[in-house]
C-alpha cells in the first residue's frame, strides 16, 4: 500500500534495556556483596555524647574511608636533606636550686646565704652602638656553675635615660626564677653642677628587699684621688666601707674595688670589674665579679651587691657617641 512507512516489530521493554547498555559499564559490585557478621560496638570518644561528627573518621568503625597505610614496611619516614632545615634551638638557661626559707632572712635573699662569689654580666645592646639611643640596662646574676641567680632590669623611660645619661636616676628590678621581684633599688637624681664637696652633688642609691622595705644605703664620699663609699643599714648608719683604684678605667687590667671595715683594717670582700679585652672598652657590656664571705650577714650581702651597680652607672657606663650635625 503506498505512503506507509514500515516500522520495526515492538520488542519487550527488558530486550530494549539490554540492548541500549552499553557494554562497557563498570559491574554492579553491590550484586555480589555478602553482608558479614556485626561487629562490637566502639563507644563514642569523649565529648561526643551522640556519636562522632559528620566527616570523623575512626579506625575502630566501619566507614567508607579505607585507612591509608605508608608503602615501605615499618620503616620512619624520612625528609630529603636541606629541604627541611631543624628550627634552631637556644640552650636552656640552668637555674639554681631554690634554698628552703630560712627565719630573719628577706624572702629571695636565701640564695645568697650558699654563696661566697657571685658574677654580674650585663647584656651587651647594638642598638645603642647604631643608633646612639640608650635603651634599659640588663643584667644576669649567676654563681660560679654558670648557674643563674637573678636577673635585674632597669626600668627608666626612654626621656630620662636619654637626657641625663649615665647621671640618669635609675629604678632596678631584681627577680628570681619565677619572675617574683625581691628586690628594688633607687638612685635618685644628684645635681652636679654645684661644688664636688657639696653634700647635694654624692651620688646615692638605696636597697630594698622585699620591695618597699628599705635595709641600707650606699653612699658617694667626696675624695680627689680615688672612688669612696659608705655602705649603710637601714638606720643610717655606717657599716663597711667600698675603697675604689686611683685609676677606675683600667684600660687593659681589672679595677678592683675593696670592700672594708670601718677602721679599714680588715678586708670583708671586693667588687672586680673585669677587663674583657674590646668587649669592654667598646661595648656596653661589663662583668663584675663580686666578693664576700660566707657567713657574712645576708643583708649586707645584698648592699654589697647594690654598690656595684652604683659603681657600674658611675664609672663604666658609655653613653653612646652623639655625633653633632652641621
Amino acid at each position: 500500500m503506498s505512503g506507509v512507512v514500515p516500522t520495526a516489530p515492538e520488542q519487550p521493554a527488558d530486550e530494549v534495556e539490554n540492548h541500549i547498555k552499553l557494554p562497557d559499564d563498570p559491574p554492579d559490585y553491590n550484586s555480589h556483596f555478602v553482608p558479614g557478621p556485626p561487629g562490637t560496638a566502639v563507644p563514642p570518644p569523649a565529648g561526643y555524647p551522640g556519636g562522632l561528627p559528620m566527616g570523623y573518621y575512626s579506625p575502630q568503625q566501619p566507614s567508607t574511608f579505607p585507612l591509608c597505610q605508608p608503602t615501605g614496611g615499618t620503616h620512619p619516614i624520612q625528609y630529603q636533606p636541606g629541604k627541611y632545615p631543624m628550627p634552631v634551638q637556644s640552650a636552656p638557661i640552668t637555674w639554681m636550686p631554690g634554698p628552703t626559707l630560712m627565719p630573719g632572712c628577706p624572702p629571695g635573699l636565701e640564695y645568697l646565704t650558699q654563696l661566697d662569689n657571685i658574677h654580674v654580666l650585663q647584656h651587651f645592646e647594638p642598638l645603642e652602638m647604631m643608633t646612639c639611643f640608650e635603651t634599659n640596662n640588663k643584667y644576669d646574676i649567676k654563681n660560679n656553675l654558670d648557674q643563674m641567680i637573678y636577673t635585674v632590669t632597669e626600668d627608666t623611660d626612654d626621656f630620662t635615660r636619654n637626657a641625663y645619661r649615665t647621671l640618669r636616676p635609675f629604678v632596678l628590678r631584681v627577680t628570681d626564677y619565677m619572675g617574683r621581684e625581691i628586690m628594688t633599688m633607687q638612685r635618685p637624681f644628684r645635681c652636679t653642677c654645684c661644688c664636688f664637696c657639696c653634700p647635694s652633688t654624692r651620688q646615692e642609691l638605696e636597697v630594698q628587699c622585699p620591695p618597699g622595705v628599705t635595709i641600707g644605703f650606699v653612699l658617694e664620699h667626696w675624695n680627689l684621688c680615688r672612688a669612696v663609699y659608705s655602705i649603710q643599714n637601714a638606720k643610717k648608719e655606717n657599716m663597711m666601707h667600698v675603697r675604689g683604684p686611683c685609676s677606675t678605667y683600667g684600660c687593659g687590667s681589672d679595677s678592683v674595688f675593696e670592700v672594708t671595715s670601718l677602721d679599714g683594717v680588715s678586708d670583708i670582700g671586693s667588687i672586680i670589674r673585669k677587663w674583657n679585652g674590646l668587649m669592654s672598652g667598646m661595648g656596653n657590656a661589663d662583668h663584675f665579679d663580686i666578693r664576700f664571705p660566707l657567713d657574712l650577714d645576708v643583708k649586707m650581702k645584698a648592699m654589697i651587691f647594690g654598690a656595684c651597680f652604683l659603681i657600674d652607672f658611675m664609672y663604666f657606663e658609655r653613653s653612646p657617641v652623639q655625633h653633632s650635625s652641621r
